[in-house]
Order: C-alpha cells, then sequence, then structure tokens
C-alpha cells in the first residue's frame, strides 16, 4: 500500500471504530431502562441524554483545537510546546467541567423550559442530569486528552477508550439496575463510572506510552499569554462554527415535528443514513487533522498536498460505496428501526434526498479535517456561517412549494456551499502555511 494510504488509514480506521462505539454510551442506558417496564425511564433517559449531548458537543472544540495544534508542534517536533498543549487543553476543559458543575441548576431548569417534559418524565430526568453533570471533568478532560493523541498521530489509544467505557457502562449499570435494584439513578451511575474509567484509562496510557515527555514540562509556559491568545482564538471560532452546526441540526428536527408525526419519523430515520455516513468520513477527517498539521508544522508542502489529495480519494471512495449500498438496501435498512408501513412508505418519497448526502457532504468533511489541522477556524467558521444562511434561505424560499421536499434540498445546499466554500478558502490557508 501507498505510504500515504497506509498513514492515512492507520488513523482513520481506529477514528471511526471509536465514533461507532461513541453513541453506544447511550444506546446500552436506553435498553437497560427499556426494559424496566414504564415509558417514563426511557423518556428521562432521552431528555438527560440530549442534554448532555449538546452540553459536550457544544465544548467540542477542545477536542479539535488540540489536535490541530498538537499535530503543528508534532511536525516541527517542539516537545516542550507539545506538553503545554496538553496541559493547557485538559486544565481548560477541567475549568469548563467546574463551571458547569456550579451552574448545574439553573442549566437544567433552562432547558426544561425548552423541552416541556411530562412531570413524571421531569423528575427522573433530574436524577439522572444531577448525577452525570458530576462526570463532566472526565468527559471534557478526555475531549483534551483524546485531541492530544489524534495530533500525536495516535488514534489507537481514543479507540481503547470508546470501547473500554462501553464495557464498564454495561456491567456498572447492569449491576446497579439489578442486583442493587436502582433504576435510573442506576443508569445514571454505570454511565458516571463508565466516564472516569475513560478518563483514568486516558491519562495512565499517557504514563505509559508518552511518560518519557514529562522531562519537558515548563509550568511557566503553560499560561504564556501568546500561546493562551491562539489557543482562545482557534477554540473561539470552533464553538461559533459549533453553534451554526447545532442550529442547523435541531431546526431540521424541529421543522420536521413541525409537519407532523410521520414526516417526523421519516426524517429521523433517513438522518440516520447521514450519521452512518458521518461517522466513516469523520474517521478520515481525524486523519486529515493528523496528517495536515504535521506536515505544516514540517514545512513539507509536497507531503501536505499529496496527503490532502489521497483523502479526497478516500473519500470519493467512501461516497460511491455508501450511496450504492444505500441504493440496494437502504430500504431493508429502514425496515429494521421500524415495522410501521405507513412511515417506511412515506421515506420512499424522500429516499433519494438520503441517497445524495454523500456526494454532497464528501468535501465538507475532508476540508474540515485538513482546516482543523492547519488552525484555519476562520475559515471553517466562515464556510459554515454562510452555509448555514443558505440552509435557513433556501428552506424558508422553496417550503411554500415543496414542503418537506425544502427542508432536504436546504440541507444538500448547506452541506455542499460549506465545502465549496472551503476548497476556495485552501488555496489562502496553503499560501500563509508555506510562503
Amino acid at each position: 500500500m501507498n505510504p500515504i494510504d497506509r498513514q492515512i488509514l492507520q488513523i482513520a480506521l481506529p477514528s471511526i471504530v471509536s465514533n461507532i462505539t461513541v453513541p453506544l454510551l447511550g444506546l446500552i442506558d436506553v435498553a437497560i431502562v427499556g426494559h424496566l417496564g414504564a415509558p417514563a425511564y426511557i423518556g428521562a433517559i432521552a431528555v438527560g441524554g440530549m442534554l448532555f449531548n449538546i452540553i459536550y458537543w457544544i465544548f467540542g472544540f477542545l477536542r479539535m483545537g488540540t489536535s490541530g495544534m498538537t499535530s503543528q508542534a508534532y511536525g516541527k517536533r517542539d516537545f516542550p510546546e507539545i506538553v503545554r498543549l496538553l496541559i493547557r487543553s485538559v486544565g481548560i476543559g477541567l475549568a469548563v467541567a467546574l463551571c458547569l458543575i456550579l451552574l448545574q441548576v439553573p442549566i437544567r431548569q433552562a432547558a426544561f423550559l425548552i423541552i416541556h417534559p411530562t412531570e413524571e418524565v421531569r423528575e427522573m430526568a433530574t436524577l439522572y442530569f444531577h448525577i452525570c453533570i458530576w462526570g463532566a471533568p472526565a468527559m471534557l478532560g478526555l475531549y483534551g486528552l483524546s485531541g492530544w493523541y489524534i495530533g500525536m498521530q495516535n488514534s489507537r489509544i481514543p479507540m481503547y477508550i470508546a470501547i473500554t467505557q462501553n464495557i464498564v457502562n454495561i456491567i456498572a449499570s447492569l449491576s446497579f439496575v439489578y442486583f442493587f435494584n436502582m433504576k435510573v439513578e442506576g443508569v445514571a451511575l454505570g454511565t458516571l463510572i463508565a466516564q472516569y474509567a475513560g478518563f483514568f484509562m486516558g491519562l495512565i496510557l499517557w504514563m505509559n506510552r508518552y511518560g518519557k515527555l514529562k522531562k519537558h514540562i515548563v509550568w511557566k509556559g503553560v499560561l504564556q499569554k501568546e500561546a493562551m491568545v491562539r489557543f482562545f482564538q482557534v477554540n473561539r471560532d470552533i464553538f461559533l462554527r459549533t453553534l451554526c452546526l447545532v442550529a442547523v441540526t435541531l431546526f431540521f428536527t424541529s421543522a420536521g415535528a413541525s409537519q407532523g408525526e410521520i414526516i417526523l419519523a421519516v426524517n429521523t430515520l433517513l438522518m440516520q443514513l447521514f450519521t452512518l455516513f458521518s461517522y466513516v468520513m469523520d474517521g478520515f477527517a481525524y486523519a486529515g487533522e493528523a496528517l495536515s498539521g504535521r506536515y505544516i508544522g514540517a514545512r513539507n508542502r509536497e507531503a501536505f498536498t499529496n496527503t490532502a489529495r489521497h483523502l479526497f480519494m478516500w473519500g470519493g471512495w467512501m461516497a460511491i460505496l455508501f450511496t450504492l449500498v444505500y441504493a440496494l438496501g437502504g430500504n431493508a435498512f429502514l425496515g429494521l428501526l421500524t415495522d410501521d408501513r405507513n412511515v417506511i412508505t412515506a421515506a420512499d418519497t424522500y429516499f433519494y434526498w438520503a441517497l445524495a448526502i454523500p456526494v454532497a457532504g464528501i468535501a465538507a468533511f475532508i476540508w474540515d479535517g485538513i482546516f482543523i489541522g492547519a488552525t484555519a477556524t476562520r475559515g471553517m467558521l466562515a464556510s459554515m456561517a454562510v452555509a448555514a444562511v443558505c440552509f435557513f434561505a433556501a428552506f424558508y424560499g422553496f417550503r411554500p412549494a415543496l414542503g418537506n421536499h425544502a427542508l432536504w434540498l436546504a440541507f444538500l445546499i448547506y452541506l455542499s456551499i460549506r465545502g465549496a466554500m472551503q476548497t476556495l478558502l485552501s488555496r489562502k490557508i496553503i499560501k500563509e502555511n508555506f510562503s
């Protein structure tokens, strides 16, 4: 195999496994409470899980920003800065987590003003939330660790951590629920234990694999003004970009819900096809983060451009593969998710939109990885903001004539514009980093 392809796959494949295992934490919780005999348990886990998904999604910049800056320092072989970035990222993650713990009551109250759960669900979701919020230090600290590992060209350790978390979660949650007769609180405690198991495993593996870097620790440089300013500038852009992404995603669900239960179910099921594709493409995006940052740090333009070319080649093959698989077996996959004939019949009307997602989204995923590696976060924010505006404009412009088709058309326009704008901005990145 070509050395570039080997490097890409060594990072992408473990990342894909990690991406697929991450949602299992939530699915395991739902599966356990789903056998407790009351739908309110499922509702409580769904509401609580959604709150934490949004919170941790918003603070995902801790992983992405750390990955790009670490990969550049790795390319420069700047070991003191590599260590400082880890301490800086994990430290800021723990500080943010402390703020979340201190503000847990107003955060929960604000969330319930928006969601409006039933009284029974609200009571159990509150219990779940106030237990799992104590996992914030582990989760946000692990974001910094995972981003650092990817920047160091090592995606295997995050994969081991993700698998370990799921195993611990299954054992702990089942033990609390069935041996200690706990219900929602048992599931919450199982999740909490799994989160800290992952965090401490990340630290132990760091000591085992990278402990020799301790000699490069210089505490004075961790809070250096220029470095902190750059760290927050990079992460500020990613944070604002994530808010745009969350706005589009939540609006997509809300707009579907406003059209009735059938349309909401159809959009939710078809969006699972996009989710599966995104798990795979995010793996290649992580490879783009690690390798593009490394070669920018090393000022190796040839390796950078070759890596970008091969990433798009892999992305193209993945887009073709997923399109073919969805065209041949998409309906069968939907049949696994639901046996409601009305929903499946309605999904046929919109299925071709889902088929177009891989081709429309490939450039956005690959460029996201390369831009993060280059710490070109202002370009990421600009392209996302323009794409989000176009999404809303297209939806409201075409909705009177196309109905729910307008929502899917707007989503494809949103994905395509992100990729197109980043393609245009990529020349500026190359010029700035290799002039």
